[in-house]
């Protein structure tokens, strides 16, 4: 596995990593790692690896977007001090240019985005002995619907960036899309972006995935 014996993770990003974790720093005492991804993460390597003593730490963030994120990078990330970090960012920042077109102030266009979240991986990942960057996604298989498609555009711009900073890349999207072959969107996210435990299970699976997890 990816990850040393030892280490500390923090996951940072919106609602799909939040999941009712504990404030101000979510962690695995009275379900503080809240309801998602990240309490499966840590549920399956601890169970899979108690030896390995990996802490895990929660701060996600419901609405955020990249910008929300910028302002407490320093608060959420730099100080938790993290070995490992993951990032999971870029859902609302579609999101709001769909369901609050009239309301611009909201919206995170493409290179913004893209310049935000580089300029916050750039100035950690020296810090880091690994850095994990998982992309958006929309559970909606038809790639030419608008939003889908511009979530997968958001989504190559994480991949781009895993690939210069050398992150591990977390395709969400592709996890999903997988599944949709099977399901619909609806059994997954009645709103094609918030997971019941079925959909966690697989942001979970891909991220075990990725760092090479072994049952």
């Amino acid at each position: 596995m990816r990850i040393e014996p030892g280490s500390k993770l923090v996951l940072i990003g919106d609602s799909i990593t939040d999941c009712d974790r504990e404030f101000p720093v979510g962690e695995a005492i009275n379900n503080g790692l809240g309801n998602g991804y990240v309490n499966l993460v840590n549920a399956l390597l601890t169970a899979t690896y108690p030896d390995q003593h990996i802490r895990i730490v929660n701060m996600g963030t419901g609405g955020n977007t990249v910008l929300d994120l910028a302002a407490r990078w320093n608060s959420d990330v730099l100080a938790q001090k993290p070995d490992w970090l993951s990032v999971m960012i870029g859902i609302n920042d579609v999101w709001r240019q769909f369901d609050s077109p009239l309301h611009p102030e909201w919206h995170v266009p493409l290179e913004t985005y893209k310049n935000t979240l580089e300029d916050l991986v750039r100035k950690t990942r020296p810090q880091l002995k690994g850095l994990i960057l998982i992309s958006p996604y929309l559970i909606e298989p038809n790639h030419s619907e608008p939003m889908r498609a511009m979530m997968d555009t958001y989504g190559q711009t994480v991949r781009a960036l895993a690939e210069k900073y050398d992150a591990i890349f977390v395709d969400a999207q592709a996890a999903f899309d997988i599944v949709m072959k099977d399901l619909h969107p609806m059994s997954l996210a009645w709103d094609r972006v918030h997971p019941g435990l079925a959909g966690h299970a697989v942001i979970a699976r891909a991220f075990l995935s990725a760092i090479e997890y072994k049952w």
